[in-house]
């Protein structure tokens, strides 16, 4: 017992500041091992000459200096910051369509599951079927552009046009996704807030802009960092409805990588680790702009 009493004394002094930690362990040991670990990983690699099984060897920014000469990275790179302002049209068209939906009418129940559809279907899915959508034999697509113009256009051969193509079949799940976000924030908004607005003769536009919107920076913020995430890392839609083609004019910094680390083009791991490092950092940028943006317009409230 007197064992015991010094042990159960120390708990009791220092349970709030203990308990935090305990309850953040697990998560912060996944997030160590699954995250920073390979992150720090990634970024060693990127300075070898590597096949992923051989010996590795140091050749320092050589990796990084042939990215800087190596054409279809540049292609990529613009791709993708192409891919990124196109996709933020993704929040305001899920801002519209959860303002819609935000009804109490008949039959909205079954035009959230329509919108929200999208969603729960692999990407997968999404690429195959907007190949076919885009498919100038039988795509309806093509058959509406051709019965307007007389032209045939085939959007995922043409270069002009293929990484157009891929972008408007990604935001049809991203806007889906958003509107999601915003429907749960407009569940949990102020009443006392709005019915003060109206009083003061708010309406419209102005009640959107000055009381719905600042309550809604939250949700804003998730689907930012989201949506910029999801068009620096558009894999899955490129390697489905193209593969980079045609002649790489549809190629993204993510299936760039893929090509050189893991496909039958050269297991280069370093090459990839390098391509993949100067994605994080993109990344990092953005996404460190709009959390000191939220930070800022915390404290100035």
């Amino acid at each position: 017992m007197p064992d015991t009493a010094p042990s159960a004394g120390f708990w009791k002094r220092n349970q709030l500041r203990i308990a935090p930690i305990l309850f953040l362990a697990p998560g912060a040991l996944m997030f160590l091992i699954y995250v920073l670990i390979p992150i720090v990983q990634s970024v060693w690699i990127s300075f070898h000459d590597w096949d992923g099984l051989g010996a590795k060897v140091w050749i320092g920014l050589g990796n990084y200096a042939e990215l800087l000469d190596d054409d279809t990275f540049y292609v990529a790179l613009k791709n993708n910051l192409i891919w990124l302002a196109l996709y933020l049209l993704a929040i305001p068209m899920g801002l519209a369509a959860a303002l819609f939906l935000n009804q109490s009418v008949w039959g909205i129940r079954l035009y959230k599951s329509l919108f929200f559809f999208p969603f729960v279907i692999s990407q997968v899915v999404v690429g195959l079927m907007f190949t076919w959508f885009y498919a100038p034999d039988f795509g309806l697509f093509s058959q509406a552009i051709h019965w307007l113009t007389g032209a045939e256009v085939a959007i995922l051969a043409d270069e002009r046009f293929v990484t157009l193509g891929i972008i408007a079949a990604g935001l049809w799940p991203q806007t889906a996704y958003c509107m999601i976000l915003y429907l749960t924030g407009l569940n949990n908004l102020n009443p006392e807030q709005i019915e003060a607005a109206r009083m003061d003769n708010a309406r419209g536009w102005r009640l959107l802009w000055h009381v719905i919107l600042p309550q809604l920076a939250p949700a804003t913020f998730i689907a930012m960092v989201v949506t910029v995430i999801g068009a620096l890392r558009s894999f899955d839609l490129v390697s489905i409805m193209t593969a980079g083609g045609p002649y790489g004019s549809s190629q993204v910094l993510s299936y760039f990588m893929y090509e050189q680390a893991l496909s039958e083009y050269g297991y280069r791991m370093g090459y990839g680790a390098a391509i993949a490092v100067v994605l994080f950092l993109i990344m990092m940028v953005f996404i460190t702009l709009f959390i000191v943006r939220m930070i800022a317009q915390e404290r100035n409230r």
